[in-house]
């Protein structure tokens, strides 16, 4: 069994911070659109915050029936109240910090020893609540962050005046994209109970594959957005058509309800307009390959269209700087990706008698210990 260290714990609190601050900036960013009389650009970015935190908030509150299921009855009234006006998270962030300090600061556990037993129920608590925590991260980052970081750019691109709010929004946007992705990195790791610690140049390698391929896709839809706006949401929902459609047939069993299965599915939909990832642990080569070559025609094909359609925007300084960082980004993301799936992806060192051929970023159910709901959810 993995530790929940002192580096979990410090990562735990920035993620927190991350969180609150997020919140803030959304909030001034919006107001700061008000005041200018940009209406719409500031009701489209608190639709997406409430958005995302209502689909966190049912989730978040679905988890808690699960896990006291049988228990007591009176907890899941207030829990229902907390999850109503919106605050669940915190609540999840509570238990975090209580289980994450004691695990990392005041108990000391037995890599061998069993899930049972005393030392080690504090760490699995922990790593248990932190994995919830982020699972509803990466939920956020996809239904939020990434479309706010999307209206952003395209802001950017779009109008001559900037002000400092705008780039604290992407800076915030990237921020928690960043964390997300790591702590997600991280939580995956600690549910594969045969692999090793996750070190530094693992992490910093994933987190450039996917923040460069996701920022590629993103300035490439941004330059739909300012041929057509109408096209870019178009292209959006024709996207999360397949994504659904795709999930849809992969029969995914993340939920025990129906009805949250299906809005997993939907959620998972959007995910996949921005980024891939192996929603029922099998081999995902074919997958993978046909996501971002279709990406990569596609990203191309937007600039062909530029030369042909608009040549003057082509001289314009702003095109120049944009179109190469969405070609460098592309590239260099998908250098990333090589590099790790070929050397850090879980499947690439794992033990022979431990590693599945069938599943990807899944050990062997003989020697596994249990890890939960977390077993069904989008691996990579």
């Amino acid at each position: 069994m993995m530790k929940f260290t002192k580096k979990n714990f410090i990562f735990l609190v920035g993620g927190i911070i991350i969180y609150v601050v997020d919140i803030g900036v959304d909030f001034w960013v919006a107001s700061k659109y008000f005041c200018q009389g940009q209406y719409c650009w500031g009701i489209l970015l608190l639709c997406f915050r409430g958005l995302s935190s209502l689909i966190t908030q049912v989730f978040s509150y679905e988890w808690f029936k699960n896990d006291w299921e049988g228990t007591d009855t009176g907890k899941p009234k207030w829990i229902f109240l907390v999850h109503l006006f919106q605050c669940g998270i915190f609540i999840r962030y509570w238990f975090a910090l209580k289980y994450g300090c004691q695990a990392a600061f005041k108990q000391k556990s037995s890599r061998d020893a069993s899930e049972t037993d005393p030392s080690n129920f504090i760490q699995k608590q922990a790593v248990d609540v932190v994995t919830d925590i982020n699972m509803l991260r990466v939920f956020k980052t996809f239904l939020e962050t990434t479309p706010q970081l999307f209206v952003q750019i395209y802001i950017l691109m779009e109008h001559e005046k900037n002000n400092f709010c705008q780039y604290a929004a992407i800076i915030m946007s990237f921020c928690g994209i960043s964390f997300s992705m790591v702590d997600y990195q991280i939580s995956l790791r600690k549910s594969l109970p045969d692999k090793d610690e996750f070190r530094v140049l693992p992490k910093l390698v994933y987190l450039l594959y996917k923040l460069l391929t996701i920022t590629s896709w993103i300035l490439s839809i941004s330059l739909i957005a300012l041929l057509s706006f109408r096209s870019s949401v178009i292209l959006l929902i024709f996207l999360w058509i397949c994504g659904f459609t795709w999930t849809l047939k992969q029969h995914t069993t993340f939920c025990k309800s129906r009805k949250m299965e299906y809005l997993y599915r939907t959620v998972v939909g959007i995910i996949l307009i921005f980024t891939f990832f192996n929603i029922k642990g099998r081999k995902t080569k074919v997958c993978i390959s046909i996501y971002y070559a279709t990406h990569t025609v596609v990203t191309l094909g937007i600039l062909f269209v530029y030369m042909f359609w608009k040549p003057s925007i082509i001289k314009e300084i702003h095109f120049i700087i944009v179109s190469i960082l969405t070609i460098l980004s592309l590239v260099l993301g998908i250098i990333f990706l090589v590099v790790y799936y070929r050397h850090f992806h879980p499947t690439a060192y794992c033990r022979p008698q431990a590693c599945s051929d069938e599943v990807d970023g899944e050990a062997g159910q003989k020697d596994r210990v249990k890890i939960g709901r977390f077993q069904n959810f989008i691996m990579q």
